[in-house]
């Protein structure tokens, strides 16, 4: 099978090397033009943060892989940054391999990536509307998909929040069974603050106030949140009093002393009829007491406990990795199987055809040396030594078909068969 693949990815190179390589929708697709015809009959091509990679299917078995990078390289611009050691490849099962791999999200940065199905997905989308999409690329793309639908709901290698922003949202998801009947104070507009936020939003918060040194500042973080319809803009002095009504505080501020502290909180708690309140001290310093964590129906999250959350559900996914492994295994056999056989099923019915081709116009030359009552014998004698001498070969092809692992094996069998019985080869699977 020539398929192949080359990339590049944060398995090789840093950001600053991958930002060079990372294509727009536009530059994937005019990419794609250029290579279609050229290097291959059909390809795909993903760009991410963190890879671009090129699979294709190549007309012939020869792969100048070293024209395909130096292409990739001079269609960025990037000659004398981006190096040939910066890219990765694999042909045939290495490549599909490698796609699922991909698709699970266990060859991401973050093992369980959530994003990367759909950034694939969207890849193969790109391919087809340019035309660079056949029936090999189409099927692929249908196992890919498939290897992801079943990682997501065989394994939990997805499951468990993975970055401190998201892990507060996850615990306040478990305190609070109602989200979307609740509401948020984010006190600053620091990083972590604001995407905790969106994870929130995202949860389906039902009001958010940001309060803000600046207010400025506070305003333009609601309209990047397009919260304008749940969000409100609150004064630095009015913090006090948005404790007493909301139930998640965010703090994400850079204070040299505590901004929120025990006795305050105890006040405001009397005030909410002890109402749970939970608070995520994501500043650094930490900008909340620690002992506030010591009044009832308080709980509070600090970047320590958040990441101690996030290592243990890392470790819990990379529990998975087995499970994953085996379904990229058994897939990448499920594919073998079906493009041994676009290759096998031909093969044995033109092998079959050419010899009996050979048989009836033997046995027609000579029938007449046979009396008429021996004439149907020598039909079915010469029949069955046929059928006899074909078995092994076409038992042999279709067990290779039926191992998508041995892949190689069965095409160099199908091209051995071809070669001795002179059968020209026919283009049964867009290249």
């Amino acid at each position: 099978m020539n398929l192949l693949s080359i990339g590049i990815s944060h398995n090789t190179a840093s950001l600053d090397i991958r930002e060079k390589m990372w294509m727009s929708n536009d530059e994937v697709k005019e990419a794609l033009k250029q290579l279609k015809g050229k290097y291959f009959n059909e390809a795909m091509l993903v760009s991410t943060c963190n890879r671009t990679e090129l699979y294709g299917l190549t007309p012939d078995t020869q792969v100048d892989d070293a024209g395909l990078k130096k292409f990739l390289i001079d269609f960025k611009g990037a000659s004398g940054v981006v190096t040939p050691n910066h890219f990765y490849g694999s042909l045939a099962g290495g490549s599909v391999s490698h796609l699922f791999k991909v698709a699970a999200g266990v060859d991401s940065m973050v093992i369980g990536d959530i994003q990367i199905l759909n950034q694939v997905k969207e890849a193969f989308n790109l391919s087809t509307e340019i035309g660079a999409m056949g029936p090999v690329m189409n099927r692929l793309m249908q196992a890919t998909l498939h290897v992801g639908k079943r990682v997501r709901t065989e394994t939990t290698i997805c499951e468990g929040a993975v970055s401190v922003s998201y892990a507060a949202v996850e615990l306040a998801s478990k305190i609070f069974a109602e989200l979307p009947k609740k509401s948020a104070l984010l006190i600053g507009a620091g990083e972590t603050g604001e995407l905790t936020m969106k994870h929130l939003i995202g949860k389906g918060i039902g009001r958010i106030k940001i309060a803000n040194r600046t207010r400025e500042k506070a305003e333009a973080l609601i309209a990047t949140l397009e919260a304008h319809a749940i969000g409100e803009v609150l004064d630095y002095e009015q913090i006090s009093e948005a404790l007493r009504t909301v139930d998640i505080v965010i703090t994400s501020v850079n204070s040299p002393a505590y901004i929120v502290q025990p006795d305050h909180v105890r006040s405001v708690m009397k005030q909410r009829s002890n109402n749970p309140l939970f608070i995520i001290d994501i500043s650094v310093p930490r900008s909340v007491d620690p002992s506030c964590n010591k009044v009832e129906n308080v709980f509070v999250y600090d970047m320590d406990s958040l990441s101690a959350i996030v290592d243990k559900n890392i470790e819990k996914r990379k529990a998975e990795l087995p499970k994953v492994t085996t379904i990229v295994r058994e897939e990448t056999v499920e594919f073998f199987k079906w493009h041994n056989s676009l290759q096998v099923g031909p093969t044995i019915q033109e092998l079959t055809s050419a010899i009996e081709a050979i048989r009836h116009l033997e046995v027609e030359k000579n029938i007449n040396r046979f009396k008429p009552e021996d004439r149907e014998l020598v039909e079915m004698l010469t029949k069955r030594i046929i059928n006899k001498i074909l078995h092994q070969p076409i038992t042999n092809l279709r067990n290779g078909a039926q191992n998508g692992a041995r892949g190689s094996e069965t095409v160099t069998r199908i091209k051995a068969l071809r070669d001795l019985f002179g059968i020209e080869e026919k283009d049964t699977h867009g290249g």
